[in-house]
């Protein structure tokens, strides 16, 4: 029983560094060469369902017809551009896992930049407009005797502070 529970811990550490093999025996394309021009398109495309993976590793079933799409265009012999511009063509830039720079992408591309260096002009302002110390203010000459005057009472007859 223990070798058992130890396997699937072992496979449960493992798992998530293996690829997910999302595509099905039936899809794939009899030529070696034509399949791997397919896997590397269908890496650079989105899964519109999942949205953060790409057709290659989804298992949703619009992520499979893109799939059998791309595989259908390679094997009408389109080359991978066009394969890409057809899919591109129908579905748009949220299709590319890797969308091109162009005016309707630059939030898209430079919005974190922008945030970023926001953030930092934000916290320079605040760090220049808060005091330079934050240290207590000093006791003024009565308080100061008041705290010697407790001080004093509280010492017992070794120099040690009683609670």
């Amino acid at each position: 029983m223990r070798v058992v529970v130890l396997a699937a811990l072992i496979l449960l550490q493992v798992a998530p560094f293996m690829p997910a093999g999302a595509v099905n025996p039936d899809e794939m394309l009899a030529d070696p060469v034509q399949e791997a021009r397919a896997r590397e398109l269908s890496k650079d495309l989105r899964c519109l369902v999942c949205q953060n993976q790409s057709i290659d590793d989804s298992n949703a079933s619009l992520a499979r017809d893109l799939r059998v799409v791309v595989r259908e265009r390679i094997k009408a012999g389109d080359s991978d551009s066009q394969v890409m511009r057809y899919v591109r063509d129908r579905y748009g830039d949220f299709v590319l896992l890797k969308p091109p720079v162009q005016p309707s992408t630059y939030a898209l591309w430079f919005g974190p930049l922008l945030f970023a260096i926001l953030g930092m002009i934000g916290v320079t302002l605040f760090m220049r407009r808060r005091p330079a110390s934050l240290a207590p203010p000093a006791l003024s000459e009565a308080e100061r005797r008041r705290v010697e005057l407790l001080l004093a009472e509280v010492k017992d007859g070794d120099g040690r502070l009683t609670p």
